[in-house]
């Protein structure tokens, strides 16, 4: 005898997800973006004073630099095409 299988088809139980924008969503990663916040631990002003020199001392040799080579390439290419 041939067994009677009959498939059924079940219907998941969907679990709706509240919409991201809604208020209580929106409230909740507020909050949790207000905890991420206080675990910052900010430089303090020697450190910050420190680090922006740097980028302004290597900003401006970098600009030297890239100013120079095409300065000499520039003459290059116009020695070049005389």
């Amino acid at each position: 005898m041939a067994a009677n299988i009959k498939s059924k088809k079940s219907n998941p139980v969907k679990s709706e997800k509240p919409s991201p924008y809604s208020p209580v969503q929106i409230k909740q990663f507020i909050d949790e973006v207000k905890a991420e916040f206080f675990k910052i631990v900010w430089p303090d002003k020697k450190m910050t004073l420190g680090l922006t020199g740097v980028v302004v001392v290597l900003t401006f040799v970098i600009s030297i630099y890239l100013g120079s080579v095409d300065l000499l390439l520039g003459k290059a290419v116009a020695s070049f095409l005389r």
